[in-house]
């Protein structure tokens, strides 16, 4: 290299700055001397300490994506293939058959015929090596073996293992070999089953233990408990792979991944990016506020509200987005689909915890337009109050109206707003007060929502008295305020649902991608920063693999200039 200053300065800052070189040197004297241990592991998967260095982070966002994607898939990170056969979609029979052609031994001499008996202890004769064979025997390197079901090759330095599983074995030519130190027949033979069936699936792709037995001469059930102890160590896996065979079959999980992943290209090399205009068009139409893509009725309202449930709005925009999305909307719809408890509307999100120094103003607690809110299914309210609050609970009030009306609610259970104002004591307009920063909170709802129109109509300003006046006739046994539109009554307050026990992180991170899937047609790392979801990315993204592994949705790159991860659903239209 040459001798300039510019040079210098460049090896110092790679060698010193963007790595560690005198760290890595101080490790290594410490691994020399024994001050530091090394323990080897053999793992299905990189270690995850390993991802940066294989994604060669920071420095692959210098390079566009596509050199991008080569360079992070020369190694594959993914955590492993799911291992249940219900989590596997139907695998590509070309793939099978290209990893079966793949994976066969291919012998090109006498060494490396020993080299293959060695892995798979024993093996039917081949034809096609025979000369091979017969030159390693009489160099005293492999034996033919008699065990009365046909004869088998055996390298010489496997004939313990073989004389474990078959005792009265008879060897040609008959050489011995000595048996490990402090071995047992019958550890010896167990050793020897799962080595044996180890060999033959790193080989063979997908294999029924029928046809694993007649090659191997084991017997069944051998056979089924050596596989048995394979899929414990993470190495084998059973399921029903190959579609052209009638039985289960096991398979070596790194060919199983190899298929799989053969499968998964052949689906995305039918995927077309579009460009960044041409995805928020389609956006659009998938929304329904596309001119010509708006739903209708009753059904199509409960539609959008299950694709945007877990989006908050001000309490006051959320009819005006309705008449964007359902033709000819009508709110007595939206309250019907309330009172008949299909749906919930609430506040997920968690407002700021009140500092004490410094008390909210008054005004956070009057009933306001802009008050974030949500709707939702109401199966779905457990798992949307997990992935948006987590483990934190909402902030209580420490006193006041609202203090008073959460007290009653917990003792008395749902209560219409007469109800509440006679258990409290409270004046109207402290009701609603307590109740709107208890909805504020995260910590109130009401059965329909007519109880946020009466809300807010009761503190418009000039049309206050006049509301009351024309709702007066309307009284009876539904509350103390109807609808003038819908004709329905506002319906019990009533507390917000706890959030549950936590649910299994995988079960709740596969919600949360169904919901982006289902809310935007194409997931991906930006669109989720969009969210309030506090589920961590990377499970998200674990997620949708297991997902694409069970054919539920397809991976691929759909928009141009994102980077990252992307996902569709099978077919967005």
């Amino acid at each position: 290299m040459p001798d300039h200053p510019l040079v210098r300065q460049t090896l110092h800052d790679c060698l010193h700055e963007a790595m560690d070189l005198d760290g890595l040197v101080d490790v290594l004297e410490k691994m020399e001397s024994g001050e530091v241990r090394v323990h080897f592991r053999e793992t299905t998967e990189p270690s995850l300490l390993a991802h940066e260095i294989l994604n060669v982070r920071p420095y692959a966002f210098l390079d566009d994506a596509p050199l991008e994607e080569r360079r992070s898939q020369s190694v594959v990170l993914r955590r492993g293939i799911p291992l249940e056969e219900r989590d596997l979609s139907r695998l590509d029979p070309e793939a099978i058959a290209r990893v079966r052609d793949e994976a066969a031994p291919d012998v090109r001499s006498a060494d490396e015929l020993h080299d293959l008996l060695l892995s798979l202890v024993v093996m039917r004769p081949a034809g096609e090596w025979e000369a091979w064979f017969a030159e390693l025997s009489e160099t005293g390197r492999a034996l033919g073996v008699d065990i009365g079901d046909g004869p088998l090759w055996c390298a010489r330095e496997r004939r313990p293992w073989v004389e474990a599983l078959w005792p009265g074995a008879a060897f040609d030519p008959d050489l011995a070999w000595p048996a490990p130190d402090g071995s047992t027949p019958g550890t010896l033979a167990d050793e020897a089953a799962v080595e044996t069936a180890r060999g033959h699936l790193d080989v063979s792709g997908p294999v029924t233990v029928t046809d694993l037995a007649a090659e191997t001469g084991l017997e069944e059930s051998a056979l089924r408990l050596a596989l048995v102890a394979l899929n414990q160590e993470g190495f084998a896996a059973e399921g029903r792979f190959d579609p052209e065979l009638s039985e289960g079959q096991w398979c070596a999980r790194r060919l199983l991944a190899r298929i799989h992943a053969y499968t998964q290209k052949r689906r995305r090399a039918s995927v077309k990016p579009i460009t960044q205009a041409e995805f928020e068009e389609f956006v659009a139409r998938w929304q329904h506020t596309a001119a010509g893509s708006q739903l209708h009725g009753r059904g199509g309202l409960l539609e959008v509200i299950e694709q945007m449930q877990g989006v908050e709005m001000g309490v006051g925009q959320w009819e005006d987005e309705f008449r964007r999305r359902v033709a000819h909307y009508r709110p007595e719809w939206l309250d019907d689909l309330c009172l008949s408890g299909e749906v919930v509307w609430g506040r997920l999100s968690l407002r700021k915890t009140d500092d004490p120094d410094n008390p909210p103003m008054r005004g956070k607690a009057t009933p306001s337009r802009l008050t974030p809110i949500t709707f939702m299914l109401r199966d779905d309210v457990p798992w949307l109050l997990q992935a948006v609050r987590g483990e934190t609970a909402p902030v209580e009030p420490g006193g006041g109206a609202a203090r008073d009306i959460l007290d009653v609610l917990a003792q008395r259970g749902a209560l219409f707003h007469g109800e509440l104002q006679g258990l409290t004591g409270r004046l109207p307009q402290e009701i609603e007060e307590g109740l709107w920063d208890g909805v504020a909170r995260g910590l109130i709802t009401a059965d329909g929502f007519q109880a946020v129109r009466s809300l807010l109509g009761s503190r418009s300003s000039s049309a206050s008295s006049t509301y009351r006046r024309r709702t007066r006739p309307r009284l009876g046994a539904r509350g103390r305020r109807g609808d003038l539109r819908a004709g329905f009554g506002e319906g019990r307050w009533s507390l917000m649902p706890r959030a549950p026990e936590p649910e299994p992180l995988d079960e709740l991170a596969e919600a949360v991608a169904g919901q982006l899937l289902a809310r935007w047609g194409i997931a991906f790392r930006d669109l989720y920063l969009k969210e309030r979801f506090t589920v961590p990315w990377r499970e998200v993204v674990w997620a949708l693999r297991r997902m694409e592994a069970r054919g539920q949705v397809l991976g691929g790159r759909f928009v141009t200039g994102v980077t990252g991860e992307q996902y569709s659903m099978p077919r967005p239209t």
